[in-house]
């Protein structure tokens, strides 16, 4: 499936959901994608993108931003500690803020950098023990916390149990996010993203409908 295709698509749920599709993001999710499928889709003018490792995008878009201008770069994936530093000074936008200890490194390292990513906070909507994020019922109080801190936080994230249906969880965060008035909700992927528009989402996540299936790495 083509860029095009799924730009056409965004457009069509977003005109039934009786909404401006100018308001909908849409990340190009280039994570362990070769070079010449992310170039391919920059020279269809598209620039936003997400990756899930900071390692890797530190590799891939020092080079890209040289050539392509107005690049918007989106942490998707855990985000460690010690990477922090070098995830602010890559990333325009963080979607996995998703505990208090990283809150507070990042408030700490956003003062002495004089710069700081606009964050999502991931909401484990699910409660799934394996799976990182805030629970539900402590979102508030994270929100909390984290404007307390200084950090702009513009909105919500969340990844459905694959089990369980998107919407129930799609509908819960963007419920979390107007209580705490939060503009941003992160959530949608290549299989349900229609359907996250349909319930508000601003940003949505597409990779293998974009890029094909990814290429796994050697290591």
């Amino acid at each position: 499936m083509s860029l095009s295709e799924i730009q056409s698509r965004v457009q069509k749920s977003a005109d039934s959901a009786g909404r401006n599709p100018s308001d909908i993001k849409l990340i190009a999710v280039s994570k362990v994608q070769p070079n010449e499928r992310v170039r391919s889709v920059l020279e269809q003018g598209h620039t936003v993108f997400g990756e899930n490792r900071v390692q890797e995008a530190a590799t891939k878009w020092p080079d890209f931003s040289e050539e392509f201008s107005d690049l918007e770069l989106h942490l998707l994936g855990p985000l460690q500690s010690n990477k922090t530093r070098q995830a602010v000074k890559l990333f325009s936008f963080i979607h996995s803020l998703d505990r208090p200890k990283l809150a507070i490194t990042l408030a700490r390292v956003a003062q002495e950098e004089g710069v700081c990513p606009n964050l999502f906070i991931q909401v484990n909507t699910g409660e799934e023990p394996q799976k990182a994020g805030i629970l539900p019922n402590e979102v508030d109080a994270f929100v909390i916390q984290c404007k307390s801190l200084d950090l702009p936080v513009v909105g919500l994230m969340c990844i459905p149990p694959v089990e369980e249906e998107a919407s129930l969880h799609f509908a819960l965060l963007a419920k979390m996010a107007a209580r705490n008035g939060l503009t941003g909700l992160s959530m949608g992927m290549s299989a349900d993203f229609e359907k996250a528009i349909a319930f508000g989402a601003t940003h949505i996540r597409v990779g293998s409908a974009i890029f094909g299936n990814r290429v796994k790495s050697g290591n």
